[in-house]
């Protein structure tokens, strides 16, 4: 068995971004050669998450105005964690969408249901961040 790491860089210019990654992770399973396997997608930040889900401008707006009624930005006072810094929100919005995702390798190919795709989240933006893949298998 065989593994393969990259890493993927954002720094986005709003506070609350959804990209999909899809084609920069699959460029990165073609890179590692591997055929058969699993793909972990990690986001190495605790203000950013990376989900699976529809590539669907609505939805992604739905998941905001939700997200935001979840755990709204502002006032920041209401957050025991705000004092440095204001990003208390943030960490409850990754903490919903999730860290990481894995997905099966088949034929070198993501191997995906109908519809579903990578998504990196970013709820604290504006500012350089990462995300792992791990390419594992054969």
């Amino acid at each position: 068995m065989k593994s393969f790491r990259e890493y993927l860089y954002f720094e986005t210019a709003n506070r609350v971004e959804f990209i999909n990654i899809t084609p920069r992770v699959q460029e990165i399973v073609d890179k590692s050669g591997i055929k058969e396997g699993l793909c972990l997608v990690n986001a190495m930040h605790i203000t950013a998450s990376v989900f699976i889900n529809d590539d669907e401008s609505g939805l992604h707006r739905d998941f905001k105005v939700w997200l935001e009624k979840l755990a709204p930005h502002e006032p920041v006072s209401q957050y025991a964690h705000n004092g440095l810094e204001d990003n208390a929100d943030a960490h409850l919005k990754r903490q919903i969408m999730g860290r990481e995702v894995v997905v099966a390798i088949t034929e070198g190919k993501l191997d995906f249901g109908p519809w579903e795709q990578i998504f990196y989240g970013e709820f604290d933006g504006q500012r350089r961040k990462r995300v792992l893949v791990k390419v594992i298998g054969e």
